[in-house]
């Protein structure tokens, strides 16, 4: 049985980001979307540095989901990654792809990171990073989530490879 889920790095803006992801993104008031297109097109921001990635998940070939990997920009050490512009189309959520998508991005963090932050005001969202090992941090503007990538736990971390393309 072939799975119908892959996990796609990304080099360029697909084209059915602005046409799926964006306006549904939009009409839910999640502006992070319209922030990674004006990024990538001024070049401030294309996941590109060491350790950086962006990934999309790809559902029967439909775009069903985005995420990045980035250089904490609020951390001086270096060390931490930040998760960024997590978001899964609606029709597509609680299927698995968002934790798919947040586990190759912690897999791709490991060489690289001894933390994986985020930052979320969405209860929910929280809820999901919590489900994944992430604590809440207080009293931070900028992270609302960490995760500590130093956890013997992750010494066997294995995300499918089946899933990951590229």
């Amino acid at each position: 049985m072939e799975l119908s889920l892959h996990i796609i790095p990304i080099v360029q803006l697909p084209p059915d980001l602005a046409t799926g992801l964006l306006p549904t993104a939009q009409a839910e008031g999640f502006a992070a979307l319209d922030r990674l297109g004006q990024d990538w097109q001024t070049g401030s921001n294309r996941f590109a540095a060491p350790g950086e990635c962006l990934l999309a998940a790809r559902w029967q070939k439909q775009l069903a989901g985005i995420g990045g990997l980035n250089v904490d920009p609020y951390d001086p050490s270096g060390q931490a990654g930040r998760v960024r512009r997590l978001y899964v189309v609606p029709e597509f959520r609680r299927q698995g792809i968002g934790r798919a998508l947040v586990q190759t991005l912690i897999h791709r963090a490991i060489p690289r990171f001894t933390l994986l932050q985020t930052r979320t005001r969405d209860r929910a969202a929280g809820q999901f990073y919590c489900s994944l090992g992430f604590v809440p941090v207080a009293d931070n503007e900028f992270v609302s989530h960490r995760l500590s990538l130093q956890h013997s736990h992750f010494e066997n971390f294995i995300v499918r490879p089946e899933l990951v393309e590229g």
